[in-house]
């Protein structure tokens, strides 16, 4: 997963300041929070003490507790303090590993290369929903039918569908799940018909893998 490509992994608005939650890329796990400030960072779900998963764990302002010994880790991933022994100062070898995480559109991208391409401008979108197929991401994308690929994220494409124009972003969850995220360029009436047409699309989705 070194590609320099942005890869999208939810909706902007799906994760609100001081939230948590896991999110699973390729078959690998990771946690994504948001500190009250609202930036958003995308962890390695597991702690360096004992493996615990970070995305059961708890926002602190703009730090990050672990719930199994409340380990507290700041933005950069380095660990910051030990509850157990407040006087010690934690090796900087005690450290979360994180990759680029950005948001655009409405959507938050992921990416895994080590110089992150500038993101494609998706100006003026609406979100509409997310996906979540029981589906292999190459079927999934199948059944968008007429789609023109975005350069410089990945698996991404504007379908245009009686005169509405939508981005749908998809993302691999492992070899048999996927995701779609569906955002929409225009009012709110479009917004609407978009989601009635995610709801269409996942139907097609599920008979294509009948």
């Amino acid at each position: 997963m070194s590609e320099a490509v942005w890869t999208a992994i939810g909706l902007t608005r799906d994760l609100e300041p001081g939230a948590a939650t896991g999110v699973i890329i390729d078959g690998r796990e990771w946690a994504l929070w948001r500190g009250v400030s609202g930036r958003l960072h995308l962890w390695e779900d597991r702690c360096p003490h004992r493996g615990m998963r970070l995305s059961l764990g708890f926002v602190g302002g703009d730090w990050f507790g672990c719930l199994y010994h409340g380990w507290r880790y700041d933005e950069s991933g380095q660990c910051a303090q030990i509850p157990a022994h407040p006087e010690l100062k934690p090796p900087a070898a005690i450290r979360v590993r994180g990759v680029p995480v950005a948001e655009c559109g409405g959507v938050i991208w992921a990416c895994f290369a080590d110089d992150p391409p500038a993101l494609p401008n998706f100006a003026a979108t609406e979100p509409v929903r997310s996906l979540y197929l029981d589906s292999p991401l190459s079927e999934a994308l199948a059944a968008l039918g007429r789609a023109t690929p975005t350069a410089g994220a990945g698996d991404t494409f504007r379908v245009e569908v009686e005169g509405d124009d939508w981005l749908v972003a998809g993302q691999r969850i492992d070899e048999s799940h996927s995701a779609l995220h569906i955002v929409a360029f225009g009012a709110a009436a479009s917004v609407r018909r978009a989601a009635h047409w995610a709801v269409s699309l996942r139907r097609e989705a599920e008979l294509e893998l009948a």
